[in-house]
């Protein structure tokens, strides 16, 4: 549809609207389950008035503000109302242009692994499609069903989230599993504010002006999803920066990797949760960080241990020919001053291998990415074998020559 080159930059565009786009959303809902957290019951009264449920006093750039906190809604809505949901709304649709321009778009490249499984492109695309629809349709069903037993719904959704993870990187590309998975709790966070958070306000608010009594219950279920998406932001941002850290979807055990960075980071929001509620828990954090810590040593790859490139071992290497011969055929495609494979207008990361003196100098990233960690080639496109994989681990151990 577009030469590669557009397609950069739409991407580019695309990418800079979700970040800022995303920097306003988890801006404005950390700051509300702070609100939430915080308010207190009214101990004066400058704070107190009719159906005021609490207040919190705050201070922040030399100047002080209060913030009420009305039991339901207040007898009389002001003359401006401000209502947070186009952050949620342009977070989901450039975060979805995204999805489209790089991975739906070039789904032989990014979501296609066939050492994973072999699928036609559109199998793939249908694969991401299908499963981001189905998880809102999922976990929408289960909320109304179980939206009295929080405790359950959680342990539900952590097993989904299991059987989610390993079912996606056991048939599309690790890479494209867990951005797929982010797809999923980022279309569930938004389609909270689409269908039930915006919704249920508009209801309250319309009553008010009717001069009717609101329904408290639908601000309550607002209240709920609001909450869910608190704990759901920082798996969505693991996701988000996991591209750059490839031992986490490139691990034998990538899906129990996401899953498990997924609980530690909701253990972390929820210590902030009840810190702002003025719970004071101990065990939460350290409890999360020995987690994490167990979870670096567990996925530590064997190979990754691997000594220094020796001068006397150098003699005992595979020739140089043989060697450069398998990346000028399965990387220089993507690695080049001028790349050949259809998508990349440059160098990934502008990394260039046209020159035995630039293989050289990223000999030890070649080797992590390409025999310790096997994410490169991506997806596999130009189809290295185990045994030129075994060529190149061979070659660095000997001392990387390139003579």
């Amino acid at each position: 549809m577009f030469d590669a080159y557009t397609a950069t930059w739409l991407h580019l565009v695309a990418r800079w609207a979700h970040i800022l786009t995303g920097a306003a959303w988890i801006g404005t809902s950390f700051y509300f389950v702070f609100l939430n957290n915080s308010i207190r019951p009214p101990d004066n009264e400058q704070d107190s008035g009719a159906k005021v449920k609490g207040v919190v006093w705050m201070v922040h750039g030399g100047a002080f503000y209060r913030t009420t906190k009305y039991d339901g809604a207040p007898e009389k809505l002001p003359t401006t109302l401000h209502w947070f949901k186009w952050e949620a709304y342009l977070t989901w649709i450039s975060g979805i242009a995204m999805l489209a321009l790089i991975y739906w778009g070039q789904a032989r490249a990014y979501m296609i692994d066939p050492a994973v499984a072999d699928i036609s492109t559109t199998q793939a695309v249908l694969t991401g499609i299908g499963s981001i629809v189905g998880g809102w349709l999922v976990y929408d069903l289960l909320i109304k069903t179980l939206w009295k037993h929080p405790k359950l719904v959680s342990a539900i959704g952590i097993v989904a989230l299991t059987g989610l993870a390993y079912l996606l990187t056991h048939t599309l590309s690790a890479r494209a599993a867990y951005i797929h998975i982010g797809a999923i709790i980022g279309t569930i966070m938004a389609a909270n504010v689409l269908f039930v958070i915006i919704p249920n306000q508009r209801v309250m608010v319309d009553a008010m002006l009717q001069g009717k009594v609101p329904d408290t219950s639908k601000g309550a279920a607002g209240a709920l999803r609001s909450l869910h998406n608190n704990y759901l932001t920082l798996p969505v941002l693991f996701i988000m920066i996991s591209n750059h850290f490839p031992f986490t979807y490139g691990s034998s055990w990538s899906w129990a990797v996401l899953v498990g960075i997924s609980v530690v980071g909701a253990m972390g929001r929820h210590w902030f949760n009840l810190h702002e509620q003025g719970t004071k828990n101990r065990w939460l954090l350290p409890a999360a960080a020995l987690a994490l810590v167990s979870l670096a040593f567990a996925m530590k790859p064997a190979d990754r241990i691997v000594a220094a490139p020796s001068e006397s071992a150098a003699a005992a290497g595979p020739a140089w020919s043989d060697v450069n011969a398998v990346f000028q055929q399965r990387c220089v495609t993507c690695h080049s001053a001028t790349p050949t494979q259809p998508g990349f207008p440059v160098a990934p990361l502008g990394m260039m291998m046209n020159t035995p003196e630039q293989i050289s100098a990223r000999s030890e990233d070649i080797h992590e990415q390409a025999v310790v960690l096997k994410v490169m080639p991506l997806g596999n496109m130009t189809q290295i074998t185990d045994d030129e994989r075994a060529l190149i681990d061979a070659w660095y151990k000997a001392g990387a020559k390139t003579e």
